[in-house]
């Protein structure tokens, strides 16, 4: 059955490839059509405010469109449907922030932008973990770094770890991540919104849980005192706090077994955690790559590791070590507790900016701007002959 739905997709590819690329049009999706969020939002959301009506065709891609609402001035398909097939194959630009497979058969007059999902890893990635990486996975991952136009980068860092381990030479476009655009200005109607949809106090102070996925399936490691942190963050800050719980999409079905209280909100389904970042007053993390994000804030971020040892040896190696890295760490929640209670604001913040210009960081605000007018030079400038390819 999948060797007939494969080529019975690789026919209707070979169809549509015949069919004109629509100059402005724009197709999107984002962790393979599972969400809407990370870079790909931002950047969608950037060109609909941004543009005169009608100015782009703008496509999403959904594994299950019927669950998202209705977006002004945006088309919604399905993943892997005809329909979706046309929209892939006639569009002009091509956005994700993952790898695409080999139902992604680019057209030479067609421009991929990959934005990544990070700003920069603590983790490593692809060729740097080769040796942990399932050899599928490898295949695809070089394809895709042979299809792309563009490769986004937050800071010189990453920018050095993508030429060195992403299989790929080409441009790389060094003004920021587009969904960090978000934590440069402060937007108190948004952050009211989230807060209501979360069902929320706009009063409250709000501490992000948001821990990375482990491979042995330990859901011990996750278990926090959230009434000793709260009671904590209150004595120190001040304030009424709630714990928000955001795991990850693996542990959907475990998420509510670990917290729980009429404090405690669990948002592990929730698509987009920039808008979690937003309005988190504090984060407490692990290894995930959202802590470099969270640092443009320099809002608290504490990195509870109970399992460092542990981590290191049956994970992936990191990039940095846990104590080169501008954020508190603690092994256990007794000691997690005693660095909220001796925090220094002041220290942590000069921490952060130090940080921050070790890793040349390009994040300013500003990066879906810059990266429309790649876009409009693309789809309106771009004079490359057509050359139609077999599949």
């Amino acid at each position: 059955m999948y060797q007939l739905k494969k080529w019975m997709a690789l026919i209707v590819i070979y169809i549509c490839r015949m069919l004109p690329i629509k100059q402005n049009k724009v197709l999107f999706f984002s962790y393979y059509g599972a969400q809407y969020g990370c870079n790909p939002k931002y950047i969608s959301e950037y060109l609909v405010r941004n543009s005169q009506p009608n100015t782009y065709d703008i496509v999403w891609a959904f594994q299950d469109p019927s669950s998202k609402d209705s977006m002004d001035s945006i088309r919604i398909v399905k993943i892997m449907s005809i329909k979706y097939f046309y929209e892939l194959c006639t569009a002009k630009v091509v956005i994700t922030n993952y790898r695409t497979t080999n139902y992604f058969v680019k057209r030479k007059k067609q421009f991929y932008i990959q934005t990544w999902h990070s700003s920069l890893r603590l983790k490593q990635i692809e060729k740097d973990a080769e040796n942990v990486l399932p050899t599928s996975y490898i295949k695809m991952a070089k394809k895709d770094s042979a299809k792309c136009d563009l490769l986004l980068s937050g800071c010189q860092f990453s920018t050095n770890i993508f030429k060195s381990a992403f299989w790929y030479d080409g441009e790389i476009f060094e003004q920021g991540t587009p969904r960090n655009d978000l934590f440069f200005w402060r937007n108190e109607q948004l952050r009211e919104s989230v807060l209501k949809r979360l069902n929320i106090s706009i009063g409250k102070k709000v501490i992000l849980y948001a821990p990375t996925f482990r491979s042995d399936n330990d859901l011990g490691v996750y278990n926090l005192d959230d009434l000793c942190i709260r009671q904590t963050l209150e004595n120190k800050f001040g304030g009424d706090w709630v714990v928000l719980v955001k795991l990850h999409p693996h542990l959907i079905s475990e998420s509510g077994k670990l917290m729980g209280g009429d404090n405690v909100v669990d948002v592990t389904k929730y698509d987009d955690i920039q808008e979690l970042l937003m309005i988190a007053d504090v984060l407490i993390s692990d290894y995930s790559s959202l802590i470099f994000d969270f640092a443009i804030t320099k809002r608290p971020c504490f990195l509870y590791v109970p399992d460092l040892q542990e981590y290191a040896k049956r994970e992936r190696n990191l990039y940095f070590e846990l104590n080169e890295l501008p954020f508190i760490n603690a092994l256990s929640q007794e000691q997690l507790i005693l660095e909220m209670k001796q925090f220094q604001p002041e220290k942590y913040e000069k921490d952060i900016d130090v940080f921050l210009k070790r890793i040349g960081s390009f994040e300013n605000g500003n990066a879906s701007k810059s990266l429309m007018k790649q876009i409009e030079e693309v789809c309106f400038n771009d004079g490359r002959d057509e050359v139609y390819e077999t599949v």
